[in-house]
């Protein structure tokens, strides 16, 4: 679904694939296989493309943030035990509850649940 943003954003410029390389400093071919999915740009390189292409950075990542917040709320009931230090466990705890409420608020955002 990036890929396709991408691609969609690139076309609703105007801009060719050519154009978005001497942009970004590099070859055609590596947008072409960003765009088709075969390669994750640097997040320095999505910057240059929010700039180019006019879209803030968070929504041309929406998709990144939903599937990475997807994958974290998955990973987070299977998490190991906790240490024994009273003030560790205090600090994670507060950590995983703020985490818990973010990615809630994330697809809260995304899908209107």
């Amino acid at each position: 679904m990036f890929a396709h943003d991408l691609k969609t954003a690139r076309k609703k410029s105007g801009l060719t694939q050519k154009d978005c390389a001497h942009l970004l400093a590099t070859q055609h071919t590596k947008i072409a296989r960003v765009e088709n999915g075969k390669f994750m740009p640097s997040a320095y390189d999505v910057a240059l493309l929010s700039l180019i292409y006019g879209r803030s950075y968070d929504t041309l990542c929406r998709t990144v943030f939903d599937n990475a917040a997807s994958d974290i709320r998955g990973r987070m009931v299977t998490l190991p035990t906790p240490p024994s230090s009273w003030v560790v466990r205090f600090n994670r705890t507060n950590t995983l509850d703020n985490l818990d409420a973010r990615l809630k608020a994330l697809i809260k955002e995304a899908y209107g649940a």
